[in-house]
């Protein structure tokens, strides 16, 4: 098909006729002329306006012609079999004219169409980007987003920047079109985001594109995790390829320990007397399984992650706890380097050095400098650590464990693994009994407490398939004492970079991830959080997701509005002005009828806190139906 030629015209843009545009540039020119007088020029620079072709097709007013019936197999076809061989369920995007040979194919394409994966509606390029993040952290693997090029890669270049920082498998197809509108192209497009992306590339043909999209799907699944993106121009994904095929492909290899550090860790863990795991952040709820089965098999209590996010041991397993004895002679650790010896995949500082060339140095990225964290890790192992992938190394322990084991060690294990499962049940009760103590303070005050919140929202999901799916650091984190984290999804944890407006676009993931596995979505969103993209509670309520938002709707970004009060304290200026740019009053915002604008059910706002268990109960039966809700509760700061 004949492209038009190359326009300034923006995709989003209102379209005028060209008679408007005569005039608009008619308008401008005694300005113009003017500007030219004091340069020393004479006239009016030539501009333009759109030919007829080009408005038609950004119009969408184009009839495809004849010759197009001779495509018989695009290329576009061929990206998508790829990607649908490679289990990805989801592609989340916003529509774009520099994909749009893709996006007919994933709607098109298949028996039957639209399936594995499901072309999700998203409409900002970052809540795309951010859908994928949650879906990844609930399942362990990832989903797609595409993007329209410069424009779409830079309005997601926050959400990219949070799964990276974040070690999130998501993949990103971008697409680039040359021979339209230049500003939406680049001739390295990728080159925007290649510091806060594990892998790019971008193929010149078919074929490369379907290796492409292979590789970065393998890139982005083995450690340390991170979001890929391919580049693919409008051209290749048009081009007629009846005889080509999709390559075989071959699965990521992840590296294991040897089997002699198996066979090591195995016999250590068998002659303690008191051995413990200390247990992190695995890729996939297979790896939690497997850490599960070796606690049992050596009987080690073992800690867990599972409050600060996904894939980690169950909060509540009999063995996960301090145990009868807090004198370990043995401590084994699973991508958490508090341990005598250790398994904890690359980091991302690796990655970093690789693919950050101009050096901008992403504080807690890389170690040192007072900038250590996830990545990086900061100050010096406790122990010794063996780089290798803990998940895929479990197995070979385990079958280790099995060969060497004897009766009298599993009469020992068996009596100590029942002395720790009484220790950690009676320390779970009386923390929680503490816990439950504390949360009272102000029960029945108005605006409501967030731990009412949390405390009456628990048991109408405690028997449920429930994935608490957004940060609760900012309405109070009272999940972490209150609920039962055993599920690799249960609390999939913060926003990775701290960004905002990761809320409920994560949550919306988690919910396409819970769709067909008979669970539900909890989002406690944050209300500043939710005004960068709100758009996504359209996406839930078209895509019916089964989620509930209960609104921590404390009328500011309460954080930055204590940062303020305390520098005017400092300054000794007093806090009578710390609201101002901070706060979301005068209006406030009524976020139940926000939610109703974009189709989704709700009610609120709620203020008196008898009323609060009423609405709970209506919301969770909402989201059981598959129908999304929000409650728009006014509570305290925190």
């Amino acid at each position: 098909m004949a492209k038009s030629p190359k326009t300034s015209v923006g995709r989003r843009g209102f379209l005028k006729s060209a008679a408007t545009g005569a005039a608009a540039l008619a308008a401008t020119a005694p300005l113009a002329e003017a500007q030219a007088q004091r340069n020393g020029t004479s006239a009016v620079p030539d501009a333009p306006a759109p030919t007829e072709a080009q408005l038609a097709r950004e119009a969408g007013n184009v009839r495809p012609p004849a010759t197009a019936r001779s495509i018989t197999r695009p290329g576009s076809d061929l990206m998508v079999q790829t990607v649908r061989d490679l289990g990805i369920e989801y592609a989340a995007a916003n529509p774009g004219s520099s994909f749009e040979g893709l996006q007919e194919s994933f709607i098109n394409y298949g028996n039957p169409p639209n399936r594995m994966p499901e072309w999700i509606t998203a409409l900002h390029e970052e809540s795309a980007v951010t859908m994928a993040h949650g879906y990844a952290k609930a399942e362990g693997k990832p989903m797609l987003a595409l993007l329209h090029g410069t424009i779409g890669v830079q309005h997601a270049a926050m959400s990219i920047y949070q799964a990276y920082y974040d070690r999130v498998p998501v993949v990103m197809i971008a697409g680039n079109d040359p021979d339209f509108i230049a500003a939406h192209t680049a001739h390295d497009m990728a080159g925007l985001v290649r510091s806060y992306t594990k892998w790019d590339n971008e193929p010149k043909t078919v074929e490369e594109a379907l290796v492409a999209l292979q590789r970065a799907y393998n890139e982005a699944v083995t450690p340390p995790m991170g979001p890929t993106l391919v580049v693919i121009s409008s051209e290749i994904q048009k081009e007629n390829s009846p005889n080509l095929k999709v390559p075989a492909y071959q699965p990521p290899q992840y590296t294991t320990i040897d089997a002699t550090h198996a066979r090591e860790i195995a016999k250590a863990l068998l002659d303690a007397q008191n051995p413990r795991i200390e247990v992190g952040r695995l890729r996939t709820p297979e790896g939690v399984k497997h850490a599960v089965e070796l606690a049992e098999l050596v009987g080690a209590c073992a800690s867990t992650t599972a409050t600060n996010g996904p894939m980690s041991f169950p909060q509540r397993h009999p063995l996960c706890g301090p145990g009868a004895d807090t004198s370990y002679d043995y401590a084994f650790g699973l991508e958490a380097p508090a341990a005598q010896v250790f398994i904890q995949g690359p980091n991302l500082a690796k990655v970093a050095a690789a693919r950050d060339t101009v050096d901008i140095g992403f504080g807690g990225i890389n170690g040192g400098g007072g900038r250590g964290g996830r990545g990086g890790r900061g100050g010096a192992p406790a122990g010794t650590r063996i780089e290798a992938d803990a998940e895929a190394s479990l197995p070979l322990i385990i079958d280790q464990v099995k060969q060497q084991i004897t009766s009298d060690q599993k009469t020992r294990i068996q009596g100590r693994s029942a002395k720790h499962a009484q220790a950690n049940h009676d320390a779970h009760v009386t923390a929680l009994t503490q816990a439950v103590a504390s949360k009272m303070a102000g029960w029945n005050a108005s605006p409501i407490s967030t731990a009412r919140v949390y405390s009456e929202l628990w048991p109408l999901i405690m028997h449920e398939d429930w994935c608490f799916a957004s940060p609760s650091g900012f309405s109070g984190g009272h999940n972490n004492q209150l609920w039962d984290h055993n599920k690799p999804y249960s609390y999939l944890g913060g926003q990775g970079a701290g960004g905002m407006g990761y809320g409920a676009p994560a949550s919306v993931g988690a919910a396409l991830a819970a769709k067909s596995r008979n669970r539900i979505v909890v989002n406690i969103q944050t209300d500043g959080d939710l005004n960068y993209a709100p758009g996504v509670l359209w996406t839930a309520a078209h895509h019916k997701l089964p989620m509930l938002t209960v609104m921590h709707n404390n009328r500011a970004w309460h954080q930055e509005y204590m940062f303020v009060e305390y520098m005017a304290g400092v300054r000794g200026r007093g806090a009578s002005r710390a609201h101002i740019g901070s706060v979301l009053r005068d209006p406030f915002i009524d976020y139940a009828k926000m939610a109703a604008g974009y189709g989704m059910a709700g009610e609120g706002p709620i203020s008196d806190p008898t009323k609060l268990s009423a609405a709970l109960r209506r919301g969770v039966a909402s989201a059981k139906r598959g129908e999304p809700y929000m409650i728009d509760v006014i509570t305290q700061p925190r």
